[in-house]
């Protein structure tokens, strides 16, 4: 597998974006899946880029998660913005992704996604809970680079 258009399929695109929304029902926080062919920034450091230029910094609690994938590259990495990380703790994102890349070893990329975002959810759910007033200030749909 090597191409952004093979690795989903429009309906297991559609159970992700339905994870995302479940999953947000539980927080205020905003989960975002950014799928990419290759790049030759780092993992860590591409998906900060890709953070930035999706605007995922502006959300109100600062709050923002992001999963990015380098289809092409075998490459996986989730991270949080400042509100979240200021609160957390270092190791506050590992178990998630052992949960996808335990998923992704088995070429379960779609389950991978959607019991990473469930467990973002709950795990999100502790520091940032779901308000009635809270609005869907990041799109759910996937974005692909």
């Amino acid at each position: 597998m090597s191409k952004v258009e093979d690795f989903l399929t429009p309906a297991e695109e559609q159970e992700i974006v339905q994870a995302i929304a479940l999953a947000e029902k539980n927080t205020s926080g905003e989960i975002r899946v950014h799928i990419e062919n290759h790049s030759d920034t780092p993992p860590i450091a591409r998906a900060r880029e890709v953070f930035d230029t999706l605007k995922m910094y502006k959300t109100q609690a600062r709050n923002g998660v992001l999963f990015y994938v380098g289809v092409a590259d075998h490459t996986f990495a989730i991270i949080g913005d400042s509100g979240i990380d200021d609160v957390v703790e270092s190791d506050f994102w590992e178990c998630t992704k052992d949960i996808v890349l335990e998923n992704f070893r088995n070429k379960k990329f779609k389950d991978g996604l959607v019991e990473g975002i469930k467990r973002a959810g709950e795990r999100l759910k502790e520091f940032f809970p779901y308000d009635s007033l809270d609005t869907n200030e990041l799109s759910n749909e996937i974005s692909k680079g």
